[in-house]
């Protein structure tokens, strides 16, 4: 019998989600959001909620779960963040459930103990992390693609609200000049916003992660 092909398993949960007045909104709009990332990014599993705060997702390759999770964290709510782990290995399918399919395999404990790690960077003196990788195998990659998500994380955690939606924007192909309009800017202010919020590194550090897994795969 054939093992079943890498993927990665991405579990999402929201942070510190007792704080929250109302939970019933706040599901619903995180619902929202996510839908929309699962319109942009071609998933093995759409992002869903699975149970309390938790969410659960699986990308056929690297790439797409890194921008799936890029995507996913600009596009919650004002004020909301989430912790994302993902986990590179074996994901197979053990039967149904009330939720759809139940999965198993090396990338949903990977995934585990991904999200745990952010976790817990989270509560120490990186409190600005939000996302952690493993995989299953583990490669000296691991440690390049942790790198990237230190600083992806430190400088989307650093935005403003129009920063988030701009970069946003960018990610989705948009011109500086609809942006202006949507925002009620000036291009050249657009610019400037995307230059100095840190947008631009992000973007291009996305480019090369994409363009660098897309050989190796």
């Amino acid at each position: 019998m054939n093992a079943p092909p890498d993927a990665v398993a991405v579990i999402v949960d929201i942070s510190q989600s007792r704080s929250h007045a109302d939970r019933r909104e706040l599901q619903d709009q995180i619902v929202a959001a996510f839908d929309r990332v699962n319109t942009l990014v071609a998933a093995d599993q759409p992002l869903r909620a699975t149970v309390g705060d938790e969410f659960q997702a699986a990308y056929g390759d690297l790439g797409t779960a890194l921008r799936a999770t890029l995507l996913a964290r600009l596009s919650l709510p004002e004020g909301v963040e989430c912790r994302f782990g993902l986990g590179l290995g074996e994901v197979a399918t053990i039967g149904t459930g009330v939720a759809g399919v139940l999965q198993d395999g090396s990338a949903w404990w990977e995934a585990r103990k991904a999200i745990d790690e952010a976790r817990r960077h989270q509560y120490s003196k990186l409190g600005f992390v939000r996302t952690w990788f493993r995989a299953a195998q583990p490669s000296p990659a691991d440690a390049l693609v942790n790198g990237y998500l230190l600083g992806r994380d430190h400088i989307v955690g650093a935005m403003n609200p129009r920063a988030r939606r701009l970069l946003l924007g960018q990610l989705l192909g948009e011109t500086q000049g609809t942006l202006a309009q949507q925002e009620g800017i000036t291009q050249s202010a657009v610019s400037q916003n995307l230059a100095r919020s840190g947008a631009n590194a992000v973007v291009a550090g996305e480019t090369l992660l994409l363009e660098t897994t897309a050989v190796s795969g």
